[in-house]
């Protein structure tokens, strides 16, 4: 039995040269081709198919939000991106959008059909620079646990109110302290967090929380 494929991609060069290399195989074979997000949004659940080839940003709407909003609807359908984007931002957004590979264009045809036969048989085929940021992105959440870990209660607290927007004045008269001891804490956390500002420390604390 083949493993059935679409293909979303708005660069019609590529779908069509994807199309050509995946239906020469004997295992796999293209069942649909799409060109624009919106198209693919509509009829994609009707097919569902096995694996499905997902650009990230199309013409008309983000990849991300079509695997948002479909893959309920396709439990067992995978998606596995296929873009030119490499920022964080993007491959944890198709990650929790529900993605289980992301590939960048410009890999070769061999490492992208292993990846589709990978995929359909439960893996999360990546691209190495790609898994190379994975991993670096996890051991930069493992230092920060570690730091916040440091932190006294009230040092939680601080920081959580200074993410909020507030003053030290504001913050002394909600934790009834004086803003020295306000002040006292704020250096104990930059010393603990690493950091020499109220912003790098706010920046830390809200990537630490998402």
């Amino acid at each position: 039995m083949s493993i059935s494929i679409v293909i979303v991609e708005d660069e019609k060069n590529y779908n069509n040269a994807l199309k050509k290399v995946i239906d020469y195989q004997n295992d796999m074979m293209v069942v649909a081709q799409f060109f624009d997000g919106n198209t693919a949004l509509k009829k994609l659940s009707n097919i569902s198919p096995d694996v499905v080839m997902m650009d990230i940003q199309l013409q008309d709407m983000l990849g991300i939000d079509i695997i948002g909003k479909l893959k309920k609807e396709m439990p067992t359908t995978q998606f596995i991106m296929c873009t030119s984007f490499e920022d964080e931002e993007m491959i944890f957004n198709s990650l929790k959008a529900g993605a289980m590979g992301y590939l960048i264009k410009g890999e070769s045809m061999d490492k992208i059909l292993s990846s589709i036969r990978d995929v359909y048989n439960g893996g999360a085929p990546m691209s190495f620079s790609i898994a190379r940021r994975v991993l670096s992105h996890f051991e930069k959440k493992a230092t920060e646990k570690k730091d916040f870990e440091e932190l006294t209660k009230r040092e939680t607290e601080i920081v959580e109110l200074l993410s909020q927007g507030l003053l030290y004045k504001e913050i002394a008269d909600k934790i009834f302290v004086s803003i020295d001891t306000v002040k006292k804490h704020v250096g104990n956390i930059y010393r603990k967090l690493h950091v020499n500002n109220k912003v790098e420390a706010i920046n830390k604390f809200n990537h630490f929380k998402n």
